[in-house]
């Protein structure tokens, strides 16, 4: 019995081990800064450095004393590490900065052919989305979609784009590990099967 009981224990944590990171589970600490994201900046005990400010298109943010910083591919907690050290070098003593998302840019991708409702779909902040996510809430594949020969075409920040073509029945069948996460700006188009 004891060693039934062991043996269960050892299965549970080898379960809990590999379970995914959901973006459910994700703190906000890990959301990586977009452009037209608005954030609070809040220096503790220093309320003439309070600042809300929008995230420019260059990835940059500017505050008192420190100027300009640039948050490329930072999340909240990089920044507000960037920030507090930028403060510690020159200006205040261990500061302790706070660091607040109050309004996201709004991400979308375009799903457009032949699905239910195309359109823009729009998805949360913090959340990643697949492909077959966004099919769905596209409201899912028409009768006439060509689920082998799904196009996506992404603009890379250099502006050159790269199209793929997927096979949608693979990943819906098991067949395919990947899950083709989408970014801001995807299109999705749906071909119809030639009948």
């Amino acid at each position: 019995m004891v060693l039934f009981a062991l043996g269960l224990f050892g299965l549970t944590a080898l379960a809990e081990e590999q379970q995914p990171v959901t973006a459910a589970n994700a703190s906000s600490t890990d959301y990586i800064l977009q452009p037209s994201d608005l954030i609070r900046v809040m220096v503790f005990q220093e309320p003439d450095l309070l600042r809300e400010v929008r995230i420019t298109q260059e990835y940059t943010i500017t505050l008192p004393l420190i100027g300009t910083i640039d948050v490329r591919n930072k999340t909240v907690r990089q920044t507000e590490d960037i920030i507090r050290d930028l403060y510690d070098k020159d200006y205040l003593v261990n500061p302790q900065i706070n660091l607040t998302v109050l309004e996201y840019t709004q991400r979308t991708v375009k799903v457009m052919g032949a699905v239910n409702q195309p359109g823009a779909i729009v998805f949360p902040p913090e959340q990643k989305m697949g492909l077959l996510e966004a099919i769905a809430r596209a409201g899912g594949f028409s009768r006439i979609a060509d689920r082998k020969r799904v196009k996506l075409s992404r603009t890379l920040e250099g502006g050159k784009t790269e199209n793929y073509t997927i096979n949608t029945d693979d990943m819906i069948q098991g067949n395919s590990g990947d899950q083709w996460l989408l970014t801001k700006g995807d299109v999705v188009f749906i071909p119809e099967r030639i009948l």
